[in-house]
């Protein structure tokens, strides 16, 4: 069971419970706007663990981010518990890429109404930080980003549109997921070195005036309009933005290997 209460407080919401698109849409957006997504303690030697236990420990009670499993894990347990219809999928991560890729990534299906939406508070910055209307070739707007489903295939493929381009973010089936699947996806991100997560620091959260993104020392800050990009100078200044921007904090003397 999921602590509901601190939950909502964890991500500043005081809305209503109602299995209904208000609530669903609020909640989608506050824990996508106040956890943030990140790989830290891979970097610091910590397993990545993906019960419901330990996530809410590490996310809710210890005010930490994670990446896809994570969030949407237990954005499927408080849906669930709320009372909403879920159905957990797996998607293949493109970003742009047309190579083959191991299904990696996390997300949900929510059946409200006899509609089904997509959910996602697990894809970092370049995430919809509201739910998405499965309706195929309809563009959905949210906040300053564009997005759309297109079939492919026997798949769906979703986009967004970046310097007037679309771009694949990632391809899934309707296939139902359960824990397992999750929990082996997890060990390969974590753990092989082919894994990006397993090599560098990756830490995204979107806002409705900018989505932030840090890749190592890389700091961007998108608007949706403009890019801006800087370099951080060593350490210190990075934990300060993992501090003041992502609202991560770590004890003096927490030294990350890059």
């Amino acid at each position: 069971m999921i602590d509901l209460p601190a939950y909502f407080e964890r991500i500043g919401y005081g809305g209503g419970r109602k299995t209904d698109r208000h609530c669903l849409d609020a909640l989608h957006q506050a824990h996508a706007n106040a956890i943030a997504f990140e790989n830290l303690d891979i970097l610091l030697g910590r397993p990545i663990q993906v019960d419901l236990v330990s996530i809410q420990n590490k996310l809710v009670r210890h005010r930490r981010g994670g990446y896809c499993f994570e969030h949407n894990l237990l954005m499927a347990a408080v849906l669930e518990q709320l009372g909403f219809s879920v159905r957990m999928l797996a998607a293949r991560v493109r970003l742009g890429s047309d190579q083959v890729r191991a299904r990696t990534h996390m997300l949900l299906r929510v059946d409200l109404d006899e509609q089904p939406l997509l959910v996602d508070v697990g894809f970092g910055a370049q995430g919809y930080q509201r739910p998405l209307p499965f309706a195929p070739g309809e563009i959905f707007r949210r906040f300053r980003w564009d997005y759309r489903v297109l079939p492919e295939d026997e798949a769906w493929v979703l986009q967004s549109r970046q310097d007037g381009r679309w771009i694949d973010l990632y391809v899934f089936t309707l296939e139902p997921q359960y824990w397992i699947d999750y929990k082996v996806a997890n060990h390969y991100v974590s753990t092989h070195p082919d894994s990006q997560f397993a090599r560098d620091l990756i830490v995204q959260r979107p806002t409705p005036i900018a989505r932030y993104s840090l890749h190592n020392f890389a700091f961007n800050i998108d608007r949706g309009g403009s890019v801006e990009t800087r370099t951080l100078e060593g350490q210190a200044e990075l934990f300060g933005v993992l501090a003041d921007t992502f609202d991560l904090h770590f004890p003096p003397g927490t030294r990350l290997p890059l």
